[in-house]
């Protein structure tokens, strides 16, 4: 559907780079000027394609943000064979603090071991009649880094460990951190699988929505080239209007997201038993949006160009 409205037409009156250039971004202009409703069939098109991309991202980043926190949890405790003095526990500090993986370290004395341990036996302490904070052995709380949290390197790290001078025995939770890693490798893998399959078909659905769009003008296509125009220059303001479609569906879908995010943040009370703020969740980070302005630039681009192939063959 084209509109009946007649506009005056770009001419290019100077055959310099600033002159095509601004030719060819009249010429885009015009298409869809002339072209309202395909041109709004094609940004809406591209607008819900990356929405639901985008949607696919912001539940995978705070999935990643959820396991980040649960892997905050894979401690290594070592517990030792006696009390250490200051310069002993100073030494032995640097010597863990030395080993590759290692983050934090705080030491718990069996003062505040015998503590911990009466707290946990809240309404319950009568238990603990006559024991004496001597019975529980001071012990070492240590943090790996956020890239040592998988359990081939925490079993690395414990047996390097083991082998650190005054160093008892030493506890982590094995089943614990494997089931972790299990569960992070096999979440990124459909992750991965998934995004690439909708990837593709958010490629297929812009390009053939494009090619509606271009189809629709094969006569002027076919007279452009009649006349001697070169590709490059039939080209030329199809795939800018590509580009400049891509950009107002890229950022239909951002906003159309935030309203979405926003609208759950604030409402989410009503009809959750949580609140998301609470939880954790956050919007997708600047970097994240940036990539989707270039991607729907991208998938502009592309629809334009893999639909001008099958038009013009000249």
């Amino acid at each position: 559907m084209s509109s009946t409205k007649h506009a005056a037409r770009p001419r290019l009156t100077n055959e310099g780079f600033f002159g095509r250039f601004r030719y060819f971004w009249g010429r885009a202009f015009l298409n869809i000027r002339q072209n309202p409703f395909i041109s709004l069939v094609t940004v809406v098109t591209i607008s819900l394609s990356l929405l639901i991309l985008s949607l696919f991202l912001l539940v995978l980043v705070n999935l990643e943000g959820a396991a980040q926190e649960w892997s905050r949890q894979v401690q290594v405790t070592v517990y030792l064979d006696k009390e250490p003095t200051a310069d002993e526990l100073s030494v032995l500090r640097t010597k863990i603090l030395a080993l590759p993986g290692a983050e934090t370290i705080r030491y718990i004395s069996k003062d505040e071991a015998f503590k911990r341990f009466r707290a946990r036996l809240k309404g319950q302490e009568s238990l603990l009649e006559g024991v004496v904070p001597d019975v529980l052995p001071a012990s070492l709380e240590i943090t790996l880094k956020r890239a040592s949290r998988n359990s081939d390197d925490v079993e690395l790290f414990v047996g390097k460990l083991k082998k650190v001078p005054g160093v008892g025995e030493v506890q982590y939770g094995e089943e614990w951190v494997r089931r972790l890693t299990t569960f992070m490798q096999f979440a990124r893998l459909v992750v991965t699988l998934l995004g690439g399959f909708l990837l593709i078909a958010v490629l297929f659905i812009v390009s053939n929505t494009i090619k509606l769009t271009i189809y629709s003008r094969r006569d002027e296509l076919e007279l452009l080239s009649l006349v001697g125009a070169t590709r490059f220059f039939i080209k030329a303001p199809f795939l800018i209007e590509g580009i400049m479609q891509g950009l107002a569906g890229a950022c239909t879908a951002l906003l159309l997201l935030g309203a979405c995010y926003y609208g759950l943040l604030y409402n989410a009370g009503d009809f959750l038993s949580f609140g998301p703020t609470s939880a954790g969740l956050t919007f997708l980070p600047p970097s994240y949006l940036v990539g989707i302005l270039f991607l729907g630039i991208f998938l502009g681009f592309l629809g334009s160009l893999t639909s001008l192939k099958r038009f013009i063959t000249f």
